[in-house]
């Protein structure tokens, strides 16, 4: 969650920062609004704290002193009764805040280009040339079919669209990506853990999902859980309302898991092959940091992920997210994107993210800094999804008569 005593002391310059990410002018002012309800309650209730102080102080006294205390007695009752209205008033406004805030983005980082949406995203490098090739590459659902690789009606039968069955060779190398993203990880630092694939609401809230993204989860019937969007969610939510040293930090943790998501609002895009599915399974990378480390732990991440795709041989680039395209709770975000020649462009396979002390303060995250609990900074990226890295794997490596070739590095799991 946003600091609310910086909005609240910088409004002007607070709201400047939100309308980079499209935060509207009519939710900022909601938010003073809120600010100004609540403040005027809590001063006109602090007044009556002190004057009941001051009468019960008074009261005593009298009492001490064998003077008659029955007009006394009644100003103090009529004290109290004027309190009770100002108490609700300062809770309602107070909830009101809350609820509001929760569904307020994080500010972006100033160095964050000004931009509306992906086309105004500023590409940093590119790494690695894409392949040229002698014959039209294919894109992988038609090499899906020529190898038997996927299958995308039987997926369907199973579940719904969206969902897909890898087959033979494919599965293997599934299997064999999940086990090289875990060991490339693993030489950075960052430590393997093995986690729940739902997590309660509460998780959801610390990470940001809920209340305002919902409707793009699968939530368990009769029951306070949800099948994980990422596993962003359980790993950044290990720590949910602990007080950490701050000599154990960074803690860099990584873990497979499956991820499931509604793609509510994505009606109509990429509806062949496996680019967005309902189910997919990704190797996600998490840093819990002290605030001086961010940006380098940070860096460290973009390196590694790039380096998995370089190791795979994969072109990708190097991308900065402009405001308009920054996650919720995001302060700024890298993407990766590989490129697919069978789609002949580059199309996202990694996203990191620094989200500062956004998901710290919802999730309660802190460290201990001499006298002082401080937020710590909280980072999140995948290295890497898996099915996209599959697809650029079949695109990448194919041959003419539809063949696929499997990378050096992934040799020895397969």
């Amino acid at each position: 969650m946003i600091d609310l005593k910086y909005l609240q002391s910088h409004f002007d310059e607070a709201s400047q920062k939100l309308q980079k990410k499209g935060v509207e002018t009519q939710t900022l002012k909601k938010l003073q609004t809120l600010f100004v309800t609540l403040k005027q309650a809590n001063q006109a209730l602090e007044t009556l704290k002190a004057e009941q102080n001051s009468m019960s102080r008074l009261f005593g006294q009298y009492k001490r002193e064998g003077k008659d205390v029955t007009k006394l007695k009644a100003k103090v009752d009529t004290n109290k009764e004027a309190m009770v209205p100002l108490q609700e008033q300062a809770r309602e406004a107070e909830a009101a805040l809350q609820e509001v805030a929760l569904g307020i983005p994080n500010f972006p980082d100033d160095s964050v280009p000004e931009g509306a949406g992906e086309e105004e995203n500023v590409e940093i490098r590119r790494v690695l040339e894409p392949r040229e090739f002698e014959f039209e590459p294919l894109e992988h659902w038609a090499l899906a079919e020529k190898n038997g690789w996927i299958d995308f009606e039987r997926g369907v039968k199973l579940a719904k669209s969206r969902f897909s069955v890898l087959r033979g060779e494919a599965a293997r190398l599934e299997r064999a990506l999940i086990n090289f993203f875990l060991d490339s990880n693993a030489t950075k630092g960052f430590i393997e853990q093995s986690v729940p694939f739902m997590s309660n609401a509460a998780m959801l809230q610390g990470t940001g999902q809920l209340p305002k993204f919902e409707e793009d989860l699968f939530k368990i019937e009769e029951e306070n859980l949800y099948l994980i969007p990422t596993a962003e969610v359980p790993l950044t939510n290990l720590y949910h309302d602990e007080i950490l040293t701050a000599e154990a930090l960074p803690l860099l943790m990584t873990a497979y898991t499956p991820c499931f998501r509604k793609e509510a609002g994505s009606a109509g895009r990429d509806t062949r092959g496996m680019i967005r599915q309902h189910q997919f399974n990704k190797v996600e990378m998490v840093a819990i940091t002290h605030p001086d480390q961010s940006d380098a732990v940070f860096e460290m991440m973009v390196e590694n992920a790039s380096d998995i795709l370089t190791a795979l041989g994969l072109p990708h680039r190097v991308v900065e997210l402009c405001g308009g395209d920054l996650g919720f709770s995001a302060a700024r975000t890298i993407d990766l994107e590989v490129w697919l020649p069978g789609q002949n462009k580059y199309r996202e396979i990694s996203s990191i993210s620094n989200t500062r002390d956004f998901q710290a303060r919802r999730a309660k995250i802190r460290f201990k800094d001499g006298k002082k609990n401080r937020l710590v900074h909280t980072l999140n990226g995948s290295a890497l999804a898996v099915g996209r890295t599959i697809v650029a794997i079949m695109e990448n490596y194919q041959n003419e008569d539809g063949s696929i070739e499997i990378p050096e590095v992934l040799k020895r799991y397969m």
